[in-house]
């Protein structure tokens, strides 16, 4: 399902499915449905031709002609999908005795020839409205406006960067000298190889600004330069001229392609030249520009800059830049807002100044817009200001090129992308927004894309990581998993862009404060709930799709308002409620593919839940459920179960959920079945454990042994703590885990228990993909772990004491590596062991004696990690000496050149005297 094209693309694959002689329709509904599906490809397409303009550049009947037919296609799809689920049955399957069994058969055949008769009624009252549109569509040309957008041609805003006097530039200091650096690098170099150089980042972060600097600042030093910029969908021929008229003064007009590369090729041969080629958007562009750049050992430059990850990293070198830090924020909104003068009125709204700055994120767009807005208003019209700044109808010119400049970057998008990015506008200002949650709703909605062989949420995933990647989200990783993404945030003023084109195309419905809910809510497709102040009434909401709430449930609507529900997402308000939702119509919203149930007071689960035979997602929250109902064993759709937050044991027939695909539990206690059921959720791709599994005896290990070994698809699992021993009597039979194979597609595994035939499995050869472990050893040997080409983040625990005699594993070892925590003693890193390391967790004894303080590790060794910024240290010290031994070991850290953060955590006397033996030992 695309924003462009609302539900007509999963609508055709339904109609087709209508057509199979398996739903036997009457002849003149099979003709009317044979209609339907070919009058609506037609305007399938005619949809994405529309979706491709700018709303700006449409016209007004062109729109109207869209917002009508994608509202029809989705009333289509309602109705499609009714007569789908009522003809199929939306009970679960059973086994009633013979006579019941006749008297339902004869009740179904019953049930379908009426709902037959009443799909005719209704495909007919469709046809007639599709064959109105059809005739909108001839009488408006749409397809000739669609095509060629109606509106002047504007400037773009981004040509004004080029031309900024260098006195107005604010903290680009650092970032040209680093630049500088990386381009210098090489020159000493007898073969002065070509370099290519990228700057990446955001949309309004100041690439252009801070290229034109560079390019202005060494072009003197080459034969010949150019900056040209690409831009979104550009002319390869005008992209080539335009090199050619900085290089060479002319302009060649006549030639192709092909020819304007071999001249731009001739002219530079054995020359060195510096080339800018700002704002890149594809790598075919790019690709094709480059084959006109020849490559000799001149000493030759080429500059890039670009907001699409995937382009970027095409360079040699990548320089991601950064925000502005908060003081250089306020100097560029303090020099814009006098127009460059430095002086500042200390007696501004210091509550209103700060929520300004930071809606700006350091972005130097964001800052000038806001500036500009505020310039010659008085400070007590501060609040009000602020208030309707973003994506509203101010007229001001900063502003409108703020807008455009982040609607190059939407535009951009492919329809499906556009469609998820919107979405985001469920979520309220700077709310951090979990990754697995929504991709789980995209897939729900339909805007997921079904591919051969490929997963819907690994397809979403990738969705995700395209937005990443375009700048349009920010990634953000867990505070315990470095490397993984768990969530992302939008920056406040896209999240405004988002909001605005949301409204406009009538997106989402938001209901907020204290807004009526009024009868245009009752038409909304998706729903939106933040913070309420009085209750919703319960009206008919007939059409909604998706219903997203976060606040209290005591003003929410009862769930009999809805009758074709997709999602829905009751997130409470971060506490448990007093009070509890009734989820007694639950079982009615037979379309429902997500439910998520936050902090809703709610105790129980009804059983008509098993009703729900499309659920894909049951995500239960915190709440205090203490078991499943069975019927809920009947859902083979269902891929993700998330009960870890509440009491319930884990039940008898998990087994029979085959589809799952991501399984949360909280613990997994002695008696349960859970260790042999597991072998047979082989779709299995997570699997998450906060607390414990208990495995004691021989058997029980087996099993979990044999189960962990079946999840031939699993990526991650992610165990607090595996609790077990082996039954002494049968100490001699080999241990399940020498003989098993873990898939080779684990990502993640931490799974710690005191297992030593597990490390028999944990080879870089069996798990070339795996980037996170944790694991318990009785070895202190790290050179299999530098091994992993993949590995970011490594815990190692064990219940005696160890000390590594060795750490980096080797030149070449821990490429990858930015998080490494130990519960054992370290001697020293050395240059070039762990190269990219960033946090580092262990262990240190402190020595006392005539001479004062000792340790057993080299402090000053922590200067060979390049990028470390964070050190826990647990330190060993004798009682007497516990706060001389910390202010010891604080100040050979202070001393350290990289200033790292860093926390001393002081232990007892006894472990002291425990880890000291062990260490002369």
């Amino acid at each position: 399902m695309d924003l462009a094209t609302g539900a007509m693309g999963s609508l055709l694959l339904k109609l087709g499915q209508l057509l199979t002689e398996e739903y036997k329709l009457q002849t003149g509904v099979k003709e009317d449905v044979g209609y339907l599906e070919r009058e609506l490809e037609s305007m399938h397409a005619a949809l994405r031709k529309v979706g491709d303009v700018p709303r700006d550049q449409l016209d007004e009947q062109v729109k109207l002609w869209a917002n009508q037919v994608r509202d029809l296609s989705f009333r289509m799809e309602d109705v499609v999908d009714k007569f789908l689920v009522r003809v199929e049955g939306a009970e679960p399957a059973i086994k009633p005795r013979k006579l019941k069994k006749l008297m339902k058969k004869m009740g179904d055949l019953f049930s379908k020839s009426k709902t037959r008769h009443e799909i005719s009624d209704e495909i007919k009252d469709i046809k007639l409205r599709v064959k109105e549109a059809a005739d909108r569509r001839d009488r408006y040309r749409v397809n000739g406006m669609a095509a060629n957008p109606v509106g002047a041609t504007t400037v773009d805003p981004r040509l004004l960067a080029l031309y900024k006097d260098q006195k107005e530039l604010v903290g680009i200091d650092d970032s040209l000298n680093e630049l500088t650096k990386m381009m210098s690098d090489g020159d000493a170099d007898g073969s002065r190889q070509l370099k290519i150089l990228s700057i990446f980042g955001f949309g309004g972060l100041g690439k252009t600004t801070l290229a034109k600097a560079l390019y202005d600042k060494h072009k003197a030093q080459f034969d010949c330069s150019a900056f040209v910029p690409v831009g979104r969908n550009p002319s390869v021929k005008k992209v080539l001229n335009d090199i050619l008229l900085e290089i060479d003064g002319q302009k060649y007009s006549e030639l192709d392609e092909r020819q304007l590369i071999n001249k731009l090729r001739g002219l530079l041969e054995n020359k060195r030249y510096l080339i800018v080629t700002d704002d890149i958007w594809d790598k075919k562009t790019w690709e094709l520009v480059k084959t006109a750049l020849v490559c000799k050992n001149c000493g030759s430059r080429i500059i890039t800059t670009t907001r699409t990850l995937e382009v970027a990293t095409m360079a040699s070198e990548v320089y991601k830049l950064q925000p502005l830090s908060l003081d250089l924020s306020k100097d560029l909104f303090h020099r814009r807002l006098s127009c460059a003068a430095i002086e500042w009125n200390n007696h501004l709204p210091a509550v209103v100044y700060d929520k300004i700055l930071h809606k700006c994120g350091g972005i130097p767009l964001a800052i000038i817009t806001i500036a500009s807005l505020l310039a010659g208003k008085p400070v007590e019209f501060w609040s009000k200001v602020y208030t309707s700044i973003g994506f509203g109808h101010e007229e001001n010119e900063d502003v409108e090129n703020t807008r455009k400049i982040l609607l190059f970057s939407y535009y951009d998008l492919p329809c499906h992308l556009k469609t998820c990015l919107l979405y985001l506008s469920i979520y309220p200002e700077d709310h951090l927004i979990e990754k697995d949650s929504l991709i789980w709703k995209w897939v729900a909605e339909g805007f997921v894309h079904e591919e051969l062989g490929v997963g819907l949420f690994e397809i979403g995933e990738r969705y995700f990581n395209e937005l990443v990647n375009k700048s349009m989200i920010m990634a953000v990783e867990g505070d315990e998993h470095i490397g993984i993404i768990t969530g992302c945030r939008v920056h406040d003023m896209m999240v405004d862009m988002i909001c605005l084109l949301s409204k406009e195309e009538k997106f989402v419905t938001l209901l907020d404060s204290k807004e009526q809910y009024t009868s245009s809510h009752c038409n909304a497709r998706r729903l939106v709930v933040h913070h309420r102040a009085q209750p919703l009434a319960t009206t008919s909401t007939l059409q909604a799709r998706s219903f997203n709430a976060m606040c209290s449930v005591d003003l929410l609507p009862s769930l009999s308002c809805f009758e074709v529900l997709r999602v829905l997402a009751l997130e409470g308000n971060g506490t448990l409620n007093k009070c509890s939702y009734n989820l007694e119509h639950v079982g009615k919203l037979v379309h429902l593919r997500h439910l998520k149930l936050g902090s809703i007071g709610i105790s129980e689960l009804p059983k008509e839940i098993g009703h729900l035979k499309f659920l894909l997602v049951l995500d239960l929250g915190r709440n205090s459920i203490r078991e499943l109902p069975e019927s809920i064993g009947r859902l083979s759709e269902l891929k993700c179960l998330n009960i870890w937050e509440t009491d319930i044991e884990v039940p008898y027939w998990i087994g029979n959920l085959t589809s799952l695909e991501e399984l949360c539990l909280g613990g997994v206690h002695g008696h349960s079945n859970f260790v042999t059921e597991l072998g047979k959720l082989t779709e299995l791709r997570k699997l998450r454990i906060f607390k414990s599994v208990y495995v004691h005896g021989d058997r029980r290990m087996n099993s979990w042994a044999k189960s962990v070994a079946k999840l031939s698809k699993i990526q991650v699992i992610d165990i607090g703590l595996v609790v077990g021993c082996r039954d002494s009597s049968h100490s001699h039979e080999e241990n399940p885990w020498e003989r098993i194979v873990l898939s080779p597609q684990i990502r993640v595994l931490h799974m710690s228990c005191l297992e030593p035939g597990m490390m028999a499995r944990i080879n870089p050869s069996l798990l070339p993909n795996l980037s996170h472990l944790k694991l318990h050893v009785c070895s202190p040997d790290m050179e299999v772990f530098g091994s992993f080409r993949e590995l970011v983040a490594l815990k190692l625990e064990t219940v005696s004491t160890l000390h590594h005699d060795t750490i980096g594993g080797g030149a070449g070892a821990f490429p990858k590596l930015r998080f490494f925590r130990t519960e054992a003693t370290l001697d020293s890193f050395q240059e070039g062991d762990m190269p990219v390391l960033e946090s580092l967790q262990f262990e240190v004894v402190a020595q006392s004696s005539d001479d004062g303080i000792s340790f057993d590790f080299d402090f000053a060794s922590l200067g060979n990690l390049p990028l470390l910024k964070r050190v826990v240290i647990t330190l060993y010290a004798p009682r007497a000496d516990d706060e001389k031994a910390k202010e010891t070991a604080k100040r050979a850290m202070d001393m350290l050149p990289n200033r790292v953060e860093h926390s001393i955590i002081p232990r007892a006397t006894e472990n002291w005297r425990r880890r000291l033996k062990h260490r002369l030992s």
